[in-house]
């Protein structure tokens, strides 16, 4: 495994959070939320429902506030007003390295807008990581909708997710959560990754350890486990038990994976799981392996893993 270099960390400047759509938004807003004052926000949507104000938090509407004509089925029109504002995103992307992007697709809003904020980040320079939320199987329409703009996304973002509301609303349920509110996995999944670049850890990750593992050619994804630190396998269960679409993530070429844990951690334990979660990469792999101790985190470890190179199925 390549052990990185200790470098600077993150300016919470250079990090943006950002919500494109309604459910976009709602989740943007609470990830923001548990990761505040180290990343800054962007809430993007043609609904004032979905705006929210603070410091570091910017808002980009789709359309004046005097615009009875809104995006829901839209997805041209929306991609139109997000291209008509790209004076104002070159100015919030001035100083961004890294995008974190969560919409929903199958509406107007997300499957218009998402891939052309993505477009202009890109353009930027900077690392676009985005977590496309799709329809239910019981939306045949919304789903040939969202289809077309997940292959732009796909196209434009160094990294799509693709995460399945059938099973983000199964695993909500079994908490008693509504689903649109309960997506854990996606705040776990920001912290995960805004702690790893912002804070310096025991093996430190920079951006540059980023770029190298997304640049790998195939399809790539992000896991997030959480568990005890004497149960890897059950960290490793837990991660594949998250709500993505279906992807067989065997072979992957390129995997960066950061280790969390409490003031016990050990360097013992952090093998452990490392080497359980790249145990079905490619023998020919490029590993870069990260862990931090956090004093929050009592008796757990959380593991955020980016496996790219990825075989389309």
């Amino acid at each position: 495994m390549e052990m990185p270099r200790t470098v600077a960390v993150m300016d919470p400047s250079n990090i943006l959070l950002a919500g494109v759509g309604g459910i976009g938004c709602a989740w943007a807003r609470q990830a923001h939320t548990k990761c505040e004052g180290s990343a800054h926000l962007v809430l993007i949507d043609a609904d004032d429902g979905s705006f929210k104000t603070g410091d570091d938090i910017h808002v980009l509407r789709l359309g004046h506030a005097l615009d009875s004509v809104g995006c829901a089925a839209l997805p041209p029109l929306a991609e139109q007003r997000m291209r008509g504002l790209s004076t104002l995103t070159n100015q919030l992307l001035q100083t961004t390295e890294l995008v974190i992007l969560l919409t929903g697709l199958g509406g107007g809003v997300g499957t218009g807008a998402a891939h052309e904020f993505a477009r202009q980040a890109r353009q930027s320079g900077a690392v676009v990581l985005a977590v496309a939320g799709l329809p239910f199987e019981s939306q045949p329409t919304r789903m040939e909708i969202a289809q077309e703009g997940l292959e732009r996304l796909e196209k434009t973002a160094h990294v799509t997710v693709r995460l399945s509301l059938d099973r983000l609303a199964r695993q909500a349920r079994e908490k008693g959560q509504l689903w649109q509110m309960g997506a854990e996995w996606i705040e776990d999944l920001v912290d995960g990754l805004v702690r790893t670049l912002m804070r310096m850890g025991l093996l430190n990750l920079d951006l540059m350890d980023l770029r190298a593992v997304v640049n790998q050619t195939g399809e790539a994804t992000l896991l997030v486990g959480v568990g005890r630190p004497d149960d890897p396998k059950g960290i490793l269960e837990a991660a594949l038990k998250a709500p993505l679409a279906a992807i067989d993530v065997g072979g992957a070429k390129g995997c960066l994976i950061q280790v969390e844990g409490g003031l016990g951690m050990t360097i013992g334990q952090v093998n452990a799981v490392a080497n359980l979660f790249t145990s079905a990469l490619d023998n020919d792999a490029q590993v870069i392996l990260g862990a931090r101790v956090s004093e929050d985190l009592h008796d757990t470890i959380r593991v955020v893993t980016l496996l790219s190179g990825i075989r389309p199925s």
